[in-house]
């Protein structure tokens, strides 16, 4: 965790296939948040878009990391992984839709809400994908309008 300027940086790395550590990074982000005294909506937002966004590292990927940028202004999550890509990105938005094998879904994980979700959370999103070459995701929650 770095600070500089009234902000903050978090970064973490997130390990493919270890549902032992999933969700680590989010209620470590949801903890440092409620230390600082962010509001409980922004705290929910920024957990609940972190959480999915490390799940689908997890899942669907080699790894990956995820790094908060907090500033005065907004918070600005930027996950990017090292997998397979998505081959068509509409379709992967829609809720319901999931490619995840049956061994995952039998965890409970692979409903197909995860970017959705995400979207839902986020005042902006983007997300860029190249098959074969992993995805990135742009995050950004609004602190202030």
């Amino acid at each position: 965790m770095e600070t500089a300027n009234n902000n903050l940086t978090m970064e973490f790395t997130i390990t493919a296939g270890d549902f032992s550590t999933a969700g680590k990074a989010a209620s470590e982000v949801k903890r440092i948040l409620g230390q600082i005294g962010f509001p409980p909506a922004i705290i929910r937002r920024v957990a609940v878009a972190t959480y999915e966004a490390e799940m689908n590292i997890v899942i669907h990927s080699f790894g990956g990391k995820i790094t908060l940028f907090i500033t005065p202004r907004k918070i600005n999550i930027l996950c990017e992984d090292n997998g397979p890509g998505i081959a068509d990105i509409d379709l992967a938005m829609q809720e319901g839709f999931s490619t995840a094998p049956d061994k995952i879904r039998e965890l409970g994980f692979g409903a197909g809400m995860g970017l959705p979700n995400i979207k839902r959370c986020s005042d902006e999103f983007k997300i860029y994908s190249e098959v074969g070459k992993g995805t990135k995701l742009e995050i950004s929650i609004k602190l202030v309008e």
